[in-house]
């Protein structure tokens, strides 16, 4: 027990995975975009749709590049899609 309350504590120091700097690439076709590319193009697409920055509690994305789309939802509300 205290081995894992010592990893747990010193991961918490240091950060882990939560904190961990992360770089996320969706390449399909000779494209790519990398997650904040993505989330920015939604966020002003949602904003564009009278959605207000403070108003984000959730945010849930679907990429489908077969079909060159990035749908997202809003809230679990507002559903909307952008090109990819």
């Amino acid at each position: 027990m205290a081995r894992k309350s010592s990893v747990e504590r010193a991961n918490k120091l240091t950060g882990g995975f939560a904190t961990a700097s992360k770089n996320i690439v969706v390449q399909y076709q000779n494209r790519d975009k990398n997650m904040d590319e993505i989330l920015d193009l939604i966020k002003k697409d949602a904003m564009s749709k009278g959605i207000d920055d403070a108003d984000f509690c959730s945010v849930d994305v679907y990429i489908k590049p077969e079909e060159q789309k990035v749908f997202y939802v809003i809230n679990k509300d507002v559903n909307g899609s952008i090109d990819f």
